[in-house]
């Protein structure tokens, strides 16, 4: 089966979730054959994710079984799921038991809280290597997936357990969500050694979601940048955590504070900071930082995983050979998928990338190899002759004035978007003296919340149709 996951001890615990539900691995395997029992090789099935033991379950059945699943959350929205339905067809749905789905279906089974249904939608032809589908990061409100294909999923799931050293001894907070590379990357490593997964739907927020983690005696947890400043606006660094041994981030870039913030509440209560990077197309991470090394490399990704070798391009598409140097970021590797898709005859298209893939992220370089992510190439304004990192901009407020923002803009004008009034005046101010701009080409608006993903990650395109 599916990472192996037949081979673990069957009378050990695979997953908990916070209802108090709890599912061996022996009983995993049999609940994942039985829910696909039904379904042919090489079908298409929408699963609608919740970090529960009924998803996980049709998620490794299918992947065992040769059936093609897109991840998606269960409560994705109506209009895209619409979308996606009539671009991509599906033959089935595992999904929720109380989902309502914009579609006539037939009922064949339910488990574990969900139900799988049959569509009136034919079978048709994919490639034979095609193994899952995720959406991308960046395509709310489009129907454009990333093409995993076999071996991707097995192989980081291999080399990111060697790096952290996970065992079946492991616990990991399972709150990323399962449909986002980076939640998927955390619940495939640890079913690969044979771990418990501590599965929740309950928000990080919340004192329950602290409280459960506690009970469960988590060992580590995994979170993005907006994880972490939630985490210090509790006030949870004053807090030891003793069973947990392991602080890990990835999917976006820490400010130098909060990484340094999180090195030194790692040393002050001996645990281990990991800082990641990584991409839906290289089925999620590509790098690590070795936490001995988070100090005095503050900000790094650190380098390649097992197997996998990280690259600099330089403007004319060349490979950089010194060492010390910026460019795009590129990454060679046996996670690296297979390309994308934004139709179905799109999911009989092979291998495009061929193990490599140019992130769009610029990065540097240093004398030891360790590298750095700076922003993207497309996240670039040039006002009055001025290259402007929107990245940079961000980082600069969050650092000076502790505050949630983002930034994005044209040639003609910075935009600045903040969650709090009386900082926008020294924002402005301090702003001009950084970049050298003038006031009159940068604009505030100040709302009640910069918008996020369900993994944080702030929602631009929302930001780019709001008036200023």
């Amino acid at each position: 089966m599916f990472l192996d996951i037949d081979k673990k001890d069957p009378k050990r615990i695979a997953a908990v979730e916070d209802t108090g539900k709890q599912i061996t691995y022996g009983e995993l395997c049999d609940l994942s054959n039985e829910i696909v029992e039904a379904i042919p090789e090489r079908s298409i099935i929408f699963c609608l994710c919740e970090n529960t033991i009924g998803a996980l379950s049709g998620y490794i059945g299918c992947l065992s079984h040769k059936i093609v699943p897109l991840l998606l959350a269960a409560n994705t929205d109506q209009e895209l799921l619409v979308k996606l339905i009539e671009t991509y067809e599906p033959q089935f749905f595992w999904c929720p038991e109380e989902k309502e789905l914009p579609l006539q279906t037939e009922m064949i089974i339910q488990k574990a809280g969900y139900k799988l249904v049959k569509t009136e939608y034919k079978q048709y032809e994919i490639n034979e290597k095609l193994s899952l589908l995720l959406t991308t990061s960046g395509s709310t409100g489009s129907p454009k997936l990333v093409r995993y294909k076999y071996g991707n999923l097995e192989a980081n799931a291999k080399n990111v357990a060697k790096v952290f050293g996970w065992t079946e001894m492991e616990r990991p907070v399972i709150d990323l969500p399962m449909q986002y590379t980076m939640g998927l990357n955390v619940i495939n490593t640890h079913l690969y050694v044979g771990a418990t997964l501590i599965m929740t739907t309950q928000n990080l927020v919340s004192r329950d979601f602290w409280n459960y983690i506690e009970e469960q005696k988590a060992t580590n947890f995994t979170g993005v940048p907006f994880s972490y400043e939630v985490f210090f606006k509790l006030r949870f660094n004053k807090k030891e955590f003793p069973t947990l041994t392991t602080l890990a981030e990835g999917g976006g870039k820490l400010t130098d504070t909060m990484f340094m913030d999180l090195v030194e509440y790692s040393q002050k209560y001996n645990k281990r900071f990991c800082a990641t990077f990584g991409t839906t197309e290289t089925s999620a991470r590509l790098a690590y930082l070795d936490p001995d090394r988070a100090k005095e490399k503050c900000g790094s990704i650190g380098k390649a995983i097992p197997e996998g070798e990280l690259f600099l391009i330089d403007k004319n598409g060349q490979e950089i050979q010194e060492m010390e140097a910026e460019g795009e970021m590129g990454y060679r590797g046996p996670n690296v998928t297979m390309g994308y898709g934004i139709c179905k005859e799109d999911l009989k298209l092979g291998d495009v990338w061929k193990g490599e893939y140019r992130t769009g992220d610029i990065a540097r370089r240093d004398s030891e190899g360790f590298y750095y992510i700076i922003g993207r190439i497309s996240r670039f304004l040039k006002i009055y002759g001025h290259r402007i990192s929107l990245d940079q901009c961000e980082k600069l407020i969050k650092t000076k004035f502790a505050i949630d923002c983002a930034c994005t803009g044209n040639d003609k004008c910075l935009k600045i978007f903040i969650t709090e009034e009386q900082y926008s005046k020294d924002i402005l101010k301090y702003l001009s003296e950084k970049l050298h701009l003038m006031q009159n080409v940068m604009k505030i608006s100040v709302i009640e919340a910069i918008p996020r993903n369900e993994s944080g990650k702030i929602k631009y395109a929302v930001l780019n149709k709001m008036e200023l």
